[in-house]
């Protein structure tokens, strides 16, 4: 998408185009390698051969690479700052980007350099999977509604395929107890690994590579602990005189038979001990270590390639050949949903083995990341429809994005209540309303008289995804008049604290609660509150 986007920028006319990249080497490099194979014209190249004194950007065409570093960007500015008209296409848009110190009075360096760059004849293209925290930061005062969705491809797997709602799952789930983070997890992780990956090669005329990630933390000395089981197993088959030879064999033959029958068992143990030595740990602590071959990582150099890492492959690193994952990365405040949506590194290209694909988590971890693309996938239906604003959720557990991004000149927390367009009101709703059908039959009746922009196809279908309850966690409440309600702005039908009340005593075991309210002129809105403890952010600039 970012090459074809490139290249239709290129062929209108655009000279000078810069790709903006989170700080670190290399994903730049991942990038960069990807657009020179591409046979893109001109060859993309890296800012440090731009600000070259000899290298002129005076005429032709030009596509540029930088990280968002300051003393990158500082450089790069001062090579461009007599060029106009550039287009800055900012890749992870909502990482480094926004100006977290905008309720402050004041700018952070990458914002403010960045600005520089796009100067005031400039076009900003800001590329990424979670907008929320632009949105509520009002980064570059970004408008929503100009937004496009980009789909991705037909073997791509993703949130639906690894969280999903209302599907069977297609990968193995290792669900691990939230409070034991013994290593003995870890290392029948590993040997179930190793058996996937030998099941898989046994069955084909060519043998492939294959990596495992391991996330557990963001300290690098954990990084070296989650390395000694690797280290502990591998060193053991490869002996067959090792203390451990037979106690981890005969661990393996009884996965091995679990996974793939006992017929398989043998084959696939005397394979792994057999090729055992074709393996590579990868340490993946930051971006400036020397010394490490990323490129065997992201790109499996060895049969049996471990991956470990904290938070520099939490974003935009691609893994070929994925094949395990086994994060327990938990957080002891709030997840915040911007950044575990970026640390799915199991997403990807996987259809072909998805099969054999494992993911192993606390199971608490898995139900909040669960939750936390359930929340997202709801906004960014809202904002597939281009009706205004899209509403951002959280809840105890779960946080919309960082607290210091939130322009709270601009941005209201709602009393964990959603809004829709105003329509007339009849009395023949109620009718509707009291019927003894089920809630969504009544609320589809209701949409098609008041219409789906007043209550949305895309809240209809995440309420019948949800329900804990069956039937019972939809509530339709009585319709209300607004008008006794002091505080309560009665033209636009809404409240700073929230129009609905409790909503518990009537309908207990609902979860979804949907209530019109109404003034004395016969107009209306239809109110959504989830029984939860979930806020809803709002954008109000561009509401």
């Amino acid at each position: 998408m970012m090459i074809c986007l490139t290249a239709k920028l290129l062929d209108d006319g655009h000279r000078i185009i810069i790709h903006l990249l989170n700080d670190s080497v290399q994903l730049l490099q991942q990038n960069l390698d990807r657009f020179q194979r591409s046979n893109l014209s001109p060859a993309a190249r890296n800012f440090s051969d731009v600000i070259d004194p000899d290298y002129s950007l005076a005429t032709g065409f030009h596509v540029i690479f930088c990280k968002k570093n300051a003393s990158d960007l500082n450089k790069l500015n001062q090579k461009l700052e007599r060029i106009g008209e550039k287009v800055i296409i900012d890749d992870e848009a909502d990482f480094a980007t926004p100006n977290a110190l905008i309720n402050k009075g004041d700018v952070t360096r990458i914002n403010a350099l960045i600005q520089q760059l796009i100067s005031d004849d400039g076009i900003y293209i800001g590329v990424t999977a979670t907008p929320a925290r632009l949105d509520l930061n009002n980064t570059f005062d970004n408008d929503n509604e100009r937004w496009v969705n980009f789909p991705p491809h037909g073997a791509y797997t993703g949130q639906d395929v690894f969280f999903p709602l209302d599907s069977e799952i297609e990968f193995s789930l290792q669900t691990l107890p939230d409070a034991d983070d013994s290593p003995k997890y870890l290392r029948e992780a590993i040997f179930r690994f190793l058996i996937r990956v030998a099941a898989l090669n046994l069955s084909t005329s060519t043998d492939e590579n294959f990596s495992m990630l391991i996330h557990t933390s963001g300290k690098k000395l954990d990084h070296k602990s989650d390395k000694k089981p690797i280290d502990d197993v591998m060193n053991a088959l490869s002996d067959v005189h090792s203390k451990k030879f037979e106690s981890y064999t005969q661990e393996l033959d009884k996965l091995a038979s679990k996974l793939y029958g006992q017929g398989q068992a043998g084959r696939i143990i005397g394979y792994i001990v057999k090729n055992c030595d074709q393996t590579t740990t990868v340490i993946m602590n930051s971006e400036r270590d020397k010394n490490v071959d990323f490129k065997s990582a992201t790109s499996p150099a060895s049969m049996f390639t471990f991956v470990i890492g904290g938070n520099i492959v939490s974003r935009g690193v691609t893994f070929d050949n994925l094949l395990s994952m086994f994060f327990t990365r938990d957080s002891k405040h709030k997840i915040q949903q911007d950044t575990y949506i970026q640390r799915a590194r199991m997403f990807g290209s996987r259809k072909k083995h998805l099969s054999h694909f494992e993911l192993t988590i606390p199971e608490q971890l898995y139900l909040d990341w669960q939750r936390c693309f359930v929340f997202h996938k709801l906004a960014l239906e809202a904002i597939k429809t281009k009706k205004g604003s899209p509403v951002w959720l959280a809840d105890q557990r779960i946080a919309a994005v960082a607290s210091n991004s939130i322009d709270k000149a601009n941005v209201l927390l709602d009393k964990g209540e959603m809004s829709f367009p105003i329509f007339n009101y009849t009395d023949d709703l109620e009718k509707i309303i009291d019927q003894k059908s089920d809630a969504i039959s009544r609320l589809k009746k209701i949409q098609a008289k008041i219409g789906s922009d007043s209550l949305p196809d895309y809240l209809l279908q995440y309420v019948q995804r949800i329900l804990p309850n069956g039937p019972n966690s939809i509530a339709l409440h009585e319709s209300s008049t607004i008008e006794r309600m002091k505080d309560a702005d009665k033209t636009k039908i809404e409240r700073t604290k929230g129009l609905f009340g409790q909503v518990r005593r009537e309908f207990p075991d609902a979860v979804h609660h949907f209530k019109v309210f109404f003034n004395d002129k016969k107009k209306a809105r239809i109110i959504y509150k989830f029984n939860g403890n979930i806020s809803f952010l709002k954008n109000l600039k561009n509401a």
